[in-house]
């Protein structure tokens, strides 16, 4: 039997969050995804919650960030009293040892939960990730890449993905010792006793692999009924959330999922933001501009600055005349205008993209916005002023249409918080009708 509070989350990243609360909301399993850590009244107006997600930034930061905030932020999830709290990484496990230390937050909340071992799911068939002896593989169209030979996550800007084998990838952020389940001992009905076995051997942390339905739902059984104490933490792409919605489901304590029943109203204006260097989001802003959307060139150094007058104007009168603004720092990573730079730029970067998005929504009156880049949605929503959110339509897998909950004029404002890498070429368009076109 799932409890009344099935378990908590911390995302690494504003995008990471969101997709967490997308596949528990459409598994029947009412989500709230928090900001700042909640206070009680603000709990208290979620009352049927049956997860609790804080979003975070830990993703950009250094190991001492962690070190000052993460005990803090894990504790107040662990105080709220789930069987599981997840610390929710990307499904590419991009980090690297200073920055978004992956290693480092495993040994974080090991710590804080004083639990013996680590659960690590990050295979997600639905967004097409896949984990074979213990190697991270993604597709993009077509072709199926090893992490390392991947065409984005490979030449990522700041945490490039130069091994795809999780183990060897932790090893240069932790010194506590990962174990492997992997897919032949889960196909062969080996699953628990090889988990046992790389417990017994010291192993504080264990990677699950996943490759597709059947390995998913015998994960989420492994890893829920072994829980190694009454609170558990684990370390974990959103693969953690499908794997145990697919065992619930396989066991009759949950219903069907209701992706494709839940679709939100068409509106005429939306405003894109993007910070994002990915190909798949510059197809997506080429595709809106072909479309007739409005193409605002961000000169980035100067959006860090804080000059954002010009942008803001710029989209105001596109609105005037009525098209969609489509405000965008760069178009794919080969764009020369790509801005990779440290955390303190990115996050420069991210409250003056906040601050555009901001003015335009509040003088436009425009209550639908799609922002794209998971260290610019982190930014973004902070701007905002947005406390929580709630899901209302999923679009592409991990970036539904959520509303949001905030004490200024944000609050009820329709927005999707996109990682670079999701969504296709008519993402936004899906955006402004608030249904995907599949």
């Amino acid at each position: 039997m799932i409890p009344p509070l099935a378990l908590t989350f911390y995302g690494d990243d504003f995008t990471g969050s969101t997709d967490v609360m997308e596949v528990l909301t459409w598994a029947g399993l009412e989500t709230v995804l928090f900001v700042k850590p909640p206070d009680d009244e603000r709990l208290a107006r979620f009352p049927n919650a049956r997860a609790i997600g804080l979003a975070g930034e830990s993703r950009g930061r250094s190991p001492e960030w962690m070190d000052a905030h993460l005990p803090a932020l894990l504790g107040r999830l662990g105080e709220l009293g789930a069987p599981l709290c997840h610390y929710k990484v990307c499904s590419t496990f991009d980090s690297a040892p200073e920055v978004g230390s992956i290693g480092r937050a495993l040994e974080i909340g090991q710590d804080v939960f004083e639990t013996p071992w680590v659960p690590i799911v990050v295979g997600a068939p639905k967004l097409s990730r896949y984990q074979t002896f213990g190697n991270l593989f993604a597709t993009v169209g077509d072709e199926t890449y090893r992490l390392d030979r991947h065409p984005t996550m490979s030449r990522h800007p700041v945490t490039p993905m130069h091994e795809a084998d999780l183990r060897r990838h932790l090893a240069a952020q932790t010194d506590r010792k990962i174990g492997l389940v992997d897919i032949l001992a889960l196909q062969q009905g080996r699953g628990g006793a090889r988990l046992v076995g790389e417990v017994a051997d010291g192993a504080q942390g264990v990677l699950f692999d996943v490759l597709d339905e059947r390995s998913l739902v015998e994960v989420g059984r492994l890893v829920w009924e072994s829980r190694p104490s009454e609170r558990a933490y684990s370390v974990s792409s959103s693969g953690l959330q499908y794997a145990l919605a697919a065992y619930w489901r396989s066991i009759g304590d949950l219903g069907p999922d209701t992706r494709d029943s839940c679709v939100g109203a068409e509106t005429e204006r939306l405003v894109a933001v993007s910070g994002s260097g990915s190909p798949e989001t510059a197809a997506s802003i080429r595709t809106a501009i072909e479309d007739g959307y409005a193409d605002i060139r961000l000169d980035a150094a100067a959006v860090a600055k804080g000059e954002t007058a010009g942008a803001v104007e710029a989209a105001l009168a596109a609105i005037d005349r009525g098209a969609n603004p489509a405000l965008y720092t760069a178009l794919g990573p080969d764009d020369p205008a790509f801005a990779g730079g440290d955390a303190n730029f990115r996050q420069r970067l991210g409250a003056g993209l906040g601050t555009i998005l901001r003015e335009v929504l509040e003088r436009s009156g425009v209550r639908r916005a799609v922002v794209c880049g998971g260290d610019t949605s982190s930014s973004v929503g902070q701007e905002l002023g947005i406390y929580a959110l709630t899901a209302i339509a999923p679009l592409a897998p991990g970036s539904p249409l959520c509303r949001a909950w905030a004490d200024g004029p944000a609050d009820g404002l329709e927005i999707v918080l996109k990682g670079g890498q999701r969504g296709g070429p008519h993402f936004f368009e899906e955006v402004r009708r608030g249904r995907c076109e599949t």
